[in-house]
């Protein structure tokens, strides 16, 4: 079932390139459009489950105070303090659980459109087509070890799948003069790579806003994707780029629509209840 559904995507995307190149559009050039607009029709389609995921999310950060005045007042009966919790939730509308539903629906359709445009990035033909600069099919450790003709003792130019981070940084630091003068061919990637990086904090950012204790978060994230996507082709790291872009966008839209329902304050927990002597 699972193969099938990678097909049925497969063919969806051939099927937008097909139609893409009987234009004026090359080829190549057509790859970064697909996969593009690929990602717009999956974010698109799963639209009404994010949407319900970032109100909630953002709802419950929105009640972070308040719960924290509950437990203040009712942290020795916690009968009390569940029903209180539960009427706060209910008078803002929140269901705590309606926030993981959708990710668990959302997180085997990310993957499946991971696998399809990994897949095809491994094609023989697919190995030096470009979109705006940035190598599809190579990723930012391939495109550097291939501007940098890394080699073994035989002199045979090492797999793509033997190279390692380790690796291709120490080569890139004993050769930086033939590095750069390859430029052109990982330069583009890199930024892409940056540019997810940056994505991945400022959305983190946006998530862990007023919550000290995901502020942690919103640094480790960009770091440890960032070593991640050092090794991923640059047709999933296109992907990936668009997507985060899209859910930015969408969470800022959800945020201040959010705030502005928010506002007004449930009168019971407008001030903070004094601590029984």
């Amino acid at each position: 079932m699972w193969e099938q559904a990678k097909s049925l995507l497969r063919a969806l995307l051939e099927l937008i390139h097909n139609t893409i190149t009987c234009g004026f559009i090359s080829s190549d050039f057509a790859w970064g459009l697909s996969i593009i607009i690929l990602t717009l029709l999956v974010r698109a389609a799963m639209h009404p489950l994010t949407q319900k995921q970032m109100v909630s999310m953002q709802k419950m950060q929105k009640l972070q105070p308040m719960l924290k005045v509950l437990q203040d007042k009712y942290g020795d009966d916690k009968d009390a303090l569940n029903r209180e919790t539960m009427a706060l939730y209910k008078e803002n509308k929140v269901n705590p659980a309606s926030g993981c539903l959708p990710l668990i629906i959302q997180l085997p359709i990310f993957i499946l459109l991971y696998g399809v445009l990994y897949d095809l990035t491994k094609r023989a033909d697919f190995t030096d087509v470009t979109f705006l600069g940035v190598n599809l099919g190579g990723s930012v450790l391939t495109t550097v070890a291939n501007a940098l003709n890394l080699v073994d003792e035989a002199g045979v130019r090492i797999p793509d799948e033997q190279l390692g981070f380790v690796m291709v940084f120490f080569s890139s630091f004993t050769n930086l003069s033939l590095l750069f003068s390859n430029i052109g061919m990982w330069i583009f990637n890199f930024i892409l790579l940056i540019l997810i990086a940056w994505l991945t904090w400022y959305q983190q950012h946006l998530s862990s806003a007023g919550n000290p204790q995901m502020a942690m978060m919103s640094w480790f994230m960009p770091l440890f994707l960032t070593f991640i996507c050092f090794s991923l082709p640059g047709g999933v790291l296109l992907y990936w780029g668009i997507s985060s872009l899209m859910g930015i966008v969408h969470q800022v839209r959800v945020s201040r629509k959010t705030s502005e329902e928010m506002k007004t304050k449930p009168t019971l927990y407008q001030e903070k209840p004094r601590k029984s002597k």
